[in-house]
């Protein structure tokens, strides 16, 4: 079912009608039309907004230079892949280069329209995707950045995550069924001890659980414990609200996730509230539904009940962050995380990761989403190698513990919605801290430009959201801060503690709160 103007039957806000008018997936068609007309003669609407369903974005503070933000499943893609957008970026040059983000993805900076019928074809020919990634639609799906490669882990994500990609993009090509949503929606699977997803901060997530007999013994019957998730739904950050997402108080064995994903977000399209876009997460239907109901609904598109949730799920250590090197659960081979500051990337450092995958590894490479890379399968023989490659000097496997967990959302060099510059601040002030503090345990700081909370501030030790500040009567760049984020287990949102810091007077106050909350001490 695809949703149109008459089925929805409210007062439709503008991009309601825009939706409504023209599925944004349609724009695929016209590709070779927009290539040719440029983007000054384009209509604005397809421009600014149904671009967006291919994966391409106008940014008013580029014009002419385009966004394009990929699907990168569970963050794995190949070396050959990462090659092919080296390329795309290697041709604009100074405008040129890719962030990767905090969801296990890749955005594309300084693209122009004219390129794009080439572009695409050069991703499809090593079976790339950016359909679907942009506005009312799920993005990207995230996984356990070391599946398959974890000895611990207890359940291996990279096939379902697949599978929810080819479910909901019909393989890539775009799937109509899922082009209308109410709003953007987020989809995580954990498969590990260490919530390395942010189970809670997704629409829709799933969480490791065991649960123990089966069958007509059931629990407590002694028989050996099956394992499946227990069921998150709401989790979500905006300008007008940011919530964790709570229990369904539902248990799905791996075979029922996809069709469990395919439920919900059914329901979701075809009851989400659509009158106004500040309320339109899922988080607004549960509440006006409660729970009960929203799980009753997702039953009856399923054509069965759902198994309750178990007690206690498997969350139950500290987030890892994969940065440095680790032994892989098979034998002689190791993976290792490198450091990249802030996420940014230019083609030289894409073509030269791509070379290493393939050199050292069998030419995987993963991303994560504190904005990293790693690349597996590294021989004990070739480890010591490897580990002279002067690549590691720039993307270090041990950097500092402030800037080993700084995390960045673009800001307003690229972003429209971003009231400060962030991410070369963000390094900057780390690096000033740095050389004033000595710290014995990671803080993660967070920056994220505006309340839209790319960044994901709520989940920091110490979050940074880019406001306007007041300084001698004049309006400024400034943040809010927030503090108390917790990943990992018992993972809970941080609560905003100072308004309005300048950001030219936010030094000295990193500096004290580094002090006074977790141990530095001056130089």
């Amino acid at each position: 079912m695809t949703v149109t103007a008459e089925t929805t039957k409210v007062n439709l806000n503008k991009f309601e009608k825009l939706k409504a008018e023209k599925d944004g997936l349609a724009v695929k068609e016209e590709i070779a039309k927009f290539a040719h007309l440029g983007w000054e003669a384009m209509d604005a609407t397809d421009r600014d907004h149904r671009l967006k369903w291919v994966g391409v974005f106008f940014r008013p503070v580029t014009p002419g230079k385009f966004m394009m933000r990929m699907r990168i499943p569970n963050g794995i893609l190949n070396s050959n892949q990462m090659r092919v957008l080296a390329s795309v970026v290697q041709r604009y040059g100074d405008d040129g280069s890719a962030d990767i983000t905090t969801r296990q993805n890749i955005q594309l900076r300084g693209i122009r329209i004219e390129d794009l019928p080439d572009i695409f074809n050069r991703f499809h020919a090593v079976g790339l995707t950016s359909v679907q990634s942009g506005m009312d639609n799920v993005r990207n799906i995230t996984g356990d950045p070391v599946a398959g490669l974890d000895a611990d882990e207890l359940y291996d994500t990279r096939e379902v995550v697949q599978q929810i990609q080819d479910m909901l993009t019909n393989k890539g090509q775009g799937n109509p069924e899922f082009t209308n949503l109410p709003r953007k929606f987020n989809i995580a699977i954990a498969g590990g001890r260490d919530n390395s997803v942010h189970a809670e901060i997704n629409d829709l997530a799933f969480v490791p659980a065991f649960k123990e007999g089966s069958g007509e013994l059931g629990v407590g019957s002694g028989e050996e414990a099956i394992f499946g998730f227990n069921i998150l739904v709401g989790g979500f950050f905006s300008a007008k609200r940011c919530e964790a997402a709570i229990p369904l108080n539902a248990w799905v064995s791996p075979e029922e996730v996809v069709a469990v994903c395919r439920a919900v977000l059914e329901v979701y399209r075809d009851n989400g509230l659509r009158a106004n876009r500040l309320k339109s997460r899922l988080m607004w239907l549960l509440d006006e539904w409660g729970v009960d109901k929203f799980r009753s609904e997702v039953e009856q598109r399923l054509g069965k009940s759902l198994l309750p949730a178990t007690p206690k799920d498997e969350i139950d250590w500290e987030k890892r962050d994969h940065v440095g090197v680790y032994k892989q659960k098979q034998s002689g081979l190791n993976y290792v995380g490198l450091h990249i500051p802030v996420g940014r990337l230019y083609a030289q450092d894409m073509f030269e990761i791509a070379s290493l995958a393939e050199v050292y590894g069998n030419g995987e490479i993963r991303l994560t989403v504190e904005q990293n890379v790693i690349i597996p399968n590294i021989p004990d023989s070739r480890l010591a190698t490897f580990l002279t490659e002067s690549l590691l000097q720039r993307f270090s496997i041990n950097p500092h513990v402030l800037t080993r967990s700084l995390v960045s959302c673009t800001g307003a060099q690229f972003c429209n919605f971003a009231l400060i510059e962030t991410k070369n601040r963000a390094l900057e002030m780390v690096k000033a801290l740095e050389s004033e503090l000595t710290l014995t345990q990671p803080v993660r700081i967070h920056w994220t430009g505006c309340p839209n909370s790319c960044g994901q501030p709520q989940v920091a030790d110490i979050g940074l959201m880019g406001t306007k500040a007041r300084k001698n009567g004049k309006a400024v760049e400034g943040v809010d801060i927030y503090m108390g984020g917790k990943v990992g287990k018992d993972a809970h949102l941080g609560e905003c503690v100072q308004k309005g810091i300048p950001c030219e007077d936010l030094q000295p106050v990193l500096r004290d709160l580094l002090i006074q909350h977790f141990g530095a001490k001056p130089i």
